[in-house]
């Protein structure tokens, strides 16, 4: 196994990560260390980011193409789905209560979400423009995706999933050089995230604004 990248837990512990220089996702049992590894099928994919839906199912995204891919926990059979843009290029991803995929579009500057049951694919332009290079993603409990744009200094972008509208525009105070990866914890509405200026950060997620009511 080669370069393992990113990972996450299922709900009996054990763990999902992405190979991105193996070109691989890989199944880890933690209580007896094996390791299973499932090819992905095209060359130099390069899988990245990784989350599980609420099924258990893992979806990874591959920043080198324009793919995103599943495993069956099952049977461990992988499928990669091509989005519509060749020049697509997916970097990390989020998964909404509703379990359609989200990705940040690194090399258009654009968010993403794909519906994996009716199998249709939706973007909107970042604030940012085409050279918005969306990195770190996360979702909140509000079913907002947090996208940090890292062509400027990086700046905190949300997008209100069951509105379908832009809500959050925050720069980082110093800069902060790049945001590859953040998380959410709930019980404080916050989002923690380090930064290649060796530092670590907190943002305080807002409340979600309510959606006009029509008189």
């Amino acid at each position: 196994m080669r370069d393992p990248h990113t990972l996450v837990f299922d709900k009996n512990g054990d763990i999902w990560f992405t190979a991105q220089g193996g070109n691989a996702v890989g199944h880890l049992t933690v209580s007896t260390g094996v390791i299973r590894l499932i090819k992905v099928p095209t060359e130099s994919a390069r899988p990245y980011g990784i989350k599980l839906d609420s099924k258990g199912r893992p979806w990874f995204v591959e920043f080198g193409t324009n793919k995103i891919g599943t495993v069956d926990p099952a049977t461990l059979q992988l499928r990669e789905i091509s989005l519509p843009r060749a020049e697509t290029r997916p970097r990390r991803m989020e998964i909404t209560s509703d379990d359609k995929i989200w990705y940040g579009d690194y090399a258009g500057g654009k968010l993403g979400r794909y519906d994996p049951v009716t199998g249709k694919v939706d973007e909107w332009q970042l604030p940012g423009g085409a050279d918005a290079r969306p990195y770190a993603m996360v979702r909140d409990d509000q079913d907002r995706v947090w996208v940090v744009e890292t062509s400027r200094p990086n700046r905190f972008v949300s997008f209100d999933a069951p509105t379908l509208q832009f809500s959050e525009e925050t720069p980082v105070p110093s800069g902060g050089g790049v945001v590859r990866h953040m998380f959410y914890d709930p019980a404080t509405k916050a989002i923690w995230f380090g930064t290649d200026n060796n530092t670590l950060g907190q943002a305080i997620v807002p409340p979600r604004t309510p959606t006009p009511q029509t008189p």
